[in-house]
């Protein structure tokens, strides 16, 4: 799945004390957590469900009270609440640990960043937004879902808008899923959901409008926003209802009319349908872009529940980083028309930005005469499928935007060409696509390729040099006695404590992939004799070295007993306490003693070295004894 690029995570990762990550995680209920969105029951001493990340008939997700953490033991998905409101709902790290610290009445504390490596990190932009009170936004989320539950009690009664959603081909099933409801004709009937229509929330959470005119007693009048509509509730990605698209039946204008800004609701940041998509996108491993509401549902009927749509707006940059949280491949679809072509642009726009070397952005067009819903109706699944495969990549439909009526055979159609080039490669970030993209059009403009470079004013070094960057979960390949040991410290963070400077200088200094150790101690230091696994998997997995360390992660989780050890044993039982402590004593013996072999193996590697040289300084020939004598003690230790 898709999320916020490592730079940005790592970039303020202390920003938020791990002493109020462990704080919080003390005060929330992880079971209260996932069961918002999990159905859980009792099983022993923690709770079961059905694992939310894939699909599975019997259940194999597990929850701790105890240990404050889940794991899959199908797909292997695991962490603490936080990791959970981000891996579910696709919240960044500090927007999930806002979210907790607002569900027990904490104010997230933040602090200069101190460290290199990566953890709790933020997503585009600087630090958090100032946040409307949890009690504002609750008391509007109460009121928006009265309005749901109104609106779907009036459909069941609507014969208008039922057969027009039976002539759209949708059953009652779907509409359920969707939660489709009916407002019904007339000025004031939200009077009959709400015992005080006068109430402001009612306004403030746009379902009531304030007219200029007054009524008898003189106040302002009042009427309800949407009448005579097939109402399309826009849930966030908790599946909170914050907004409403209505669809008129007739041809009345305007065709779609959405909710206002409101404190819950900004429809350049929401995506409809994103909350209903999210398992489908997973399994799919894509998500389909659509113009509208109909389509995503008309498209979740025919076969397709990983369709999403924008409301009635462009599409932003925001929306495109919040479909790349979902999945690293989206296709944008479009109709093949003027208007059609023009979003599509819009779109690409917002996208570039975000086109990374392992992302996939693609643009399908369909014919003009046709939506996804129609096509799919007259060709079948399968010719839309096939439609889906062949979408127009976005180096393809850049290059064709950039070159569409130039006149190239003319120096000035290709300097035009070059104009308009200019500022969508600037938007571009310096990496492989950019400079393959630029080869492109060096060919097509018959140019050299520095010569693009240097008139669209981007640096052809760092393009060129992006095309042979090593692949993300390439970059480092830990192995051997470096790899145990990582393993032992990302399982057992608390020996952290307990090594010494030179012991872990050793770690960070002589070892091939020391920023790794680096991240890890730095991490357990601060959480200190709290430190655990699960809090320390989070942090890492938001940091510029996820890739390696969710490879770590699954070999702890793959044995039986580190997980029995994670899920099962109350951290407050004595007995558990005690071979907790045995267990890490150990593991501590363990890395001291390949510590010491990364040290023989260092020292021996210098006196190599120095031995072949033919010439030595005196400090070198000092070395060279002290050399010995330390090889010579060490060997001892180790038993050689």
């Amino acid at each position: 799945m898709g999320r916020a690029s490592p730079g940005c995570q790592s970039a303020l990762v202390s920003m938020i004390p791990h002493s109020f990550l462990q704080d919080l995680l003390n005060r929330v209920d992880i079971v209260d957590v996932v069961g918002r969105y999990v159905q859980l029951k009792k099983g022993g001493a923690n709770f079961m469900g059905l694992c939310p990340f894939h699909n599975e008939k019997s259940p194999s997700f597990t929850v701790s009270p105890t240990k404050q953490f889940y794991h899959c033991f199908g797909c292997g998905a695991h962490g603490t609440a936080i990791g959970f409101l981000m891996e579910h709902a696709g919240l960044t790290f500090p927007e999930a640990v806002n979210e907790l610290a607002q569900s027990v009445g904490l104010t997230v504390p933040q602090e200069p960043s101190s460290m290199r490596g990566g953890g709790g990190g933020t997503g585009a932009g600087g630090g958090f937004a100032p946040a409307v009170s949890k009690a504002v936004t609750t008391a509007l989320s109460d009121v928006m879902q009265t309005a749901c539950d109104y609106y779907r009690k009036q459909l069941r009664s609507a014969t208008n808008a039922i057969q027009y959603l039976k002539k759209r081909g949708l059953t009652g099933e779907i509409a359920a899923r969707f939660g489709l409801g009916y407002a019904p004709d007339g000025w004031q009937n939200l009077e009959t959901a709400f015992t005080n229509y006068r109430d402001d929330a009612l306004v403030e959470a746009g379902l009531v409008i304030v007219s200029e005119k007054q009524d008898a007693q003189g106040q302002a009048r009042r009427y309800d926003r949407f009448r005579d509509r097939v109402m399309f509730p826009i849930r966030n990605v908790k599946g909170q209802v914050i907004g409403f698209g209505g669809r008129v039946l007739d041809g009345g204008e305007p065709k779609y009319l959405n909710s206002p800004e409101t404190p819950l609701f900004n429809k350049g940041s929401e995506l409809y349908g994103l909350f209903e998509a999210r398992l489908a996108i997973r399994e799919q491993r894509y998500v389909l872009v659509v113009e509208g509401y109909m389509d995503v549902v008309a498209l979740a009927q025919l076969g397709f529940q990983n369709a999403v749509a924008t409301l009635g707006t462009a599409c932003t940059p925001i929306h495109v980083q919040k479909l790349m949280r979902q999945t690293d491949t989206v296709i944008f679809s479009f109709d093949g028309d003027a208007a059609g072509r023009r979003a599509a642009r819009r779109a690409l726009d917002a996208c570039l930005p975000h086109a990374a070397d392992n992302r996939t952005i693609r643009f399908l067009f369909l014919p003009p005469e046709h939506d996804p819903d129609s096509y799919v109706r007259e060709f079948g699944t399968e010719a839309f499928s096939e439609q889906v495969e062949r979408a127009m990549p976005l180096s393809q439909f850049m290059l064709n935007e950039v070159l569409a009526d130039k006149e190239l055979d003319q120096p000035e159609g290709r300097a035009r060409a070059l104009f308009d080039a200019k500022p969508l490669l600037q938007a571009l970030p310096a990496n492989a696509l950019r400079a393959q993209i630029m080869h492109m059009f060096a060919d097509r403009l018959d140019v050299p390729f520095e010569e693009v470079a240097a008139l669209c004013e981007v640096d052809a070094r760092i393009a060129q040099a992006a095309r042979r960057a090593p692949a993300r979960k390439d970059r480092h390949l830990v192995t051997g006695i470096e790899r145990k040991a990582l393993r032992n410290l990302v399982m057992h963070p608390r020996i952290v404590v307990q090594l010494g400077e030179e012991a872990e200088q050793a770690l960070i200094g002589l070892t091939r992939h020391g920023e790794l150790f680096e991240e890890v101690t730095t991490h357990a230091r601060a959480l200190g004799e709290s430190a655990e696994f699960q809090l320390l998997s989070d942090l890492l997995r938001n940091g510029a070295n996820a890739a390696t360390f969710e490879e770590i992660f699954r070999e702890i989780l793959d044995y039986d007993e580190n997980v029995r050890d994670l899920l099962m044993k109350n951290p407050e039982d004595g007995s558990a306490v005690e071979e907790r402590r045995e267990q890490e004593r150990l593991v501590s013996e363990e890395l001291t003693a390949a510590i010491l072999k990364m040290r023989y193996d260092a020292c021996c590697e210098r006196l190599d070295a120095l031995s072949r040289q033919s010439r030595h300084t005196p400090e070198e020939l000092a070395e060279l004894m002290s050399l010995n004598q330390t090889r010579a003690d060490m060997k001892r230790q180790l038993g050689l």
